[in-house]
Order: C-alpha cells, then structure tokens, then sequence
C-alpha cells in the first residue's frame, strides 16, 4: 500500500503482512501506550471486532477511495459485517466525529468471533513489543529494549518468546473455531470421550473440515456425530489404529487410566508413529505415567487439558494447555485453532496439568466466594441483585461472575461446569499443595464447601449450585 495523508478519526483498510486489509478507525491510543519506534504509525481500531493495531503508514488506505476495490478483492462473512458495521457507523455518525460504534448485531459475535482473528493475522516475530496496557486486551506492538523477550497480542493470540535458557517456552496458537478460516489438517482425527466439553469440541472440528472419528462409553452420544459426518469407531483401541491422532476427554484420573489401559483401550491400538493427546484435567502423576506408556509403544503423547466451559466449548473458544511433544503440538494446530481461542506449550509432560488444576483452583474458590456473598446479603437483608449490580460495575466484573450469579438469582443450576468435577479438581490442586509443602488454605475451604453441596444432591448441577450448602 502507498503512504497517504491520514489523520485522526480518519476511516481507514488496515493491513497487516500477506494478509488481506480490514476496515478501522484510526484512534487515539491508551495513554500509557508508547507509540512504537522507527516508520509513522497510526493506531487503528477495527470494525467488527475488539482489537487494535498500531499500523504502519505505508499499510493503511482512504476508506472511501478504496471501498469497491477492498469489497471486489475480500469475501466472506465477517469481512461483511465488517463493512456492514462500517456502513452503519456512518449512518449513524452523519458528518459527526464520533467515536467508534458497531451494531448490536456485530458487536457481541465480533467480540467472540473476531473478524481480524478470521484472517489469522500474523506477528512479525522480528518486530519485539512493549507496554502491552492491560486495559487494551487485543492489539500489536511493535518495539521493545530487550530483544531477548517479545509479547505480541493479535486478535485472540497471545505468544511469548524466550530465549533457549532451559526455561518453560509458551506459544499460543492462531484461533478460533468459529472465524471459518481454519485450514484443517488432512490427518485422520479420532475423539474419544462426548461430554460437556468433548462434545462442542468435535462439533467444531467437523464444522471445520476434519475428518474424526468417535467413540463414547456412552454409544449414542455418538449418533448426532455421525450425522453430523463423523465416523463411528467401536473401541477406543480402534480409533487409535484408524487414525493419526486421537483426543480424549474425560472425567478424571481414573477415567483416564482406564481410557488407556482397560480392555480395548488406548494402549492396545498404539504403534509407532500414532499420536495420543489426552485433553482430561486431571493430576500430573496420572498424565506422566499415561505418557510413559505410550512412549514405550512407540507412541507420541501430548497432555492438553481446556480452561471454559460448555458454553466456550460450543463457541470454539477453549484455553488450551499444552505440554509433551513440542513436534506434536504443533501437528495439532487446525485442531487446537478449531477448539479453541488460544492455546500454550508448556515444556515437559505434568506442566499442563498443574497450570489446569491452579486455574480451576482459582475459578472453583472465587465461585464458593460468590456464593458466601450472596447469601450474606440475604440474610443481612441486602438485596442480592444489588450486591451483584455492584459487583458488576467494579474491578471484579467478568463474564463469569455474572453468569454465575444470574444462575444463583433465578435459580437454574443447569451444568456448565459440573460441580463434582471442580471439587475433584480442587482436590487435586490441594494435593498438589501438599507434594511440595506449600499451604493451600482458602483452597482447601472452598473444598469443604463443594463437599457439602455433592452431599445435598448437586454434583451433577452446575458448579454455581455451590451456592444451595450456604442456604441448607
């Protein structure tokens, strides 16, 4: 692209790399945000989506002038609604100069699907970053002093780079599932486990163009599937020998083992050369001794529990925590892209499943902590839809929290997350405290709590169901 005379508040095509131009504004950016070193830049915010960029001169055009040029060369839904968004804005601007506004229509799927995530945009890793401002959660940098170490934040990604020195190396993968953008491998895929997050995962990666093969304890989880184009494999052990990798998903450590070695398991189809990538949260003696018996056939293993739920998992917006053989994590890219927003390589098997299970640790004792102040305000007779209004307009609104507490509000437990699987992960997290002597006392309370509502009749009710041992 030609350098052209831009300014604030100007309607721009931005591009980054080989990659096709998007729709922005160029903005203001956050006040604390150095502007980076070297070419003009301008700081862009792009339509249909929350992300921003800053951009080099010479890769931003006049949006007007180049409009039928952009819309002729670029197809596509969300390139559309991008330009749908564009178009709206202006209606609504008429001559003013307003800030950036997107459609309700666009805003909430953009915010989740991410039309710029839709063309992969990809980080210049020659060009290390800086002052990455945490209350812009989605935008490029591009220069830093210390050139050892390079944060880039693009659409959903997050990649840090380290210098060989022995320490854990993170990598995030391009995401999601639902930009359409993913090219899938032509390996054979095989799933093994259609729960609440086994199931939204397979039906993103048929929806992008793997070709999978289930199987469920359960068989007839397994019928939408293959509906759906997925093959049925009547053995675990026979959609290890049928496919190039398979996935498992399940509920605990020892759902796992059996996966792998009861009868017809896992282990029986493994040869050389077949990959196994265990996606179960569970402790990382269990996933370092499964590892070791799929090394000793030949086999490669990689461990990769998910952070979300089920709702996440149907959105293809999964956290994905890898760790095992580096080679094979990358041959999982089209399937973690599929699944998921962001994945990370975390080094040696067991890395990934302590991550997961100081996560969920986190997640289930601020859950039981919601819970304690709601019913707090209820019996100080406080309102409890204030407290939670409250909440929401402070540093602690999430997503989470108000979902949660609207379960609690209305009274529907209905599983997202179930509850007996974050006690069981709290348990191990616990567990995990005490193999290095290290106290875990606010988790091993929140415990207590989730002890109390299974006993009440809630393990298979959404984890907010927490809320019932506080009222019981």
């Amino acid at each position: 692209m030609a350098a052209v005379s831009l300014r604030l508040g100007d309607l721009v095509w931005g591009k980054l790399g080989r990659y096709p131009p998007w729709p922005g504004k160029i903005v203001n950016p956050p006040k604390d945000l150095k502007k980076p070193r070297g070419k003009k830049c301008f700081f862009v915010k792009f339509f249909g989506t929350e992300d921003h960029a800053w951009i080099k001169v010479e890769q931003l055009k006049p949006y007007h002038a180049h409009k039928e040029e952009m819309i002729k060369i670029n197809k596509g839904k969300r390139f559309q609604q991008a330009v749908d968004a564009v178009e709206e804005f202006l209606r609504r601007a008429k001559g003013k100069d307003q800030d950036l506004s997107i459609p309700e229509s666009s805003t909430v799927k953009g915010m989740m699907a991410g039309p710029m995530a839709a063309f992969k945009w990809q980080p210049n890793v020659s060009e290390p970053v800086k002052d990455a401002d945490p209350h812009f959660h989605h935008f490029l940098l591009s220069q830093t002093e210390k050139p050892a170490v390079c944060y880039q934040a693009i659409t959903k990604k997050l990649k840090i780079c380290e210098e060989e020195t022995g320490s854990t190396s993170i990598q995030a993968a391009d995401s999601t599932a639902v930009n359409g953008s993913v090219t899938p491998t032509d390996k054979k895929i095989g799933f093994l486990g259609l729960g609440l997050m086994g199931s939204g995962i397979v039906s993103n990666l048929l929806k992008m163009g793997h070709t999978v093969t289930v199987w469920n304890r359960t068989a007839e989880k397994c019928d939408l599937f293959i509906q759906e184009g997925a093959r049925l494999g009547r053995t675990p052990a026979e959609v290890v020998s049928t496919c190039d990798i398979t996935f498992a998903c399940v509920s605990d450590p020892k759902a796992a083992k059996d996966l792998v070695l009861g009868p017809s398991g896992v282990l029986q189809g493994i040869r050389p050369g077949k990959c196994y990538v265990d996606m179960s949260t569970v402790d990382a003696d269990t996933v370092t001794e499964l590892a070791q018996v799929i090394v000793s056939r030949g086999g490669r293993f990689l461990e990769a529990p998910v952070s979300g739920n089920q709702q996440l998992s149907n959105d293809g917006m999964l956290v994905i925590l890898a760790a095992g053989d580096r080679g094979l994590y990358e041959d999982c890219s089209s399937c973690f892209q599929a699944m998921g927003k962001t994945s990370f390589f975390l080094g040696e098997v067991g890395n990934a499943a302590k991550m997961m299970l100081i996560v969920n640790m986190v997640q289930g004792s601020f859950m039981a902590t919601i819970a304690e102040g709601l019913t707090l305000a209820q019996v100080t007779g406080q309102s409890q839809q204030t407290l939670l209004d409250i909440l929401n307009q402070g540093q602690l609104a999430s997503i989470f929290l108000d979902q949660k507490c609207q379960n609690i509000l209305q009274g529907n437990f209905k599983p997202d997350f179930y509850l007996k699987y974050i006690q069981k992960d709290l348990r191990l997290a616990i567990a995990l405290g005490d193999a290095v002597n290290h106290p875990t006392p606010m988790a091993a309370a929140a415990n207590e709590v989730y002890k109390r509502a299974k006993a009440l009749d809630q393990s298979d009710n959404d984890m907010s169901a927490v809320y019932r041992a506080y009222i019981h």
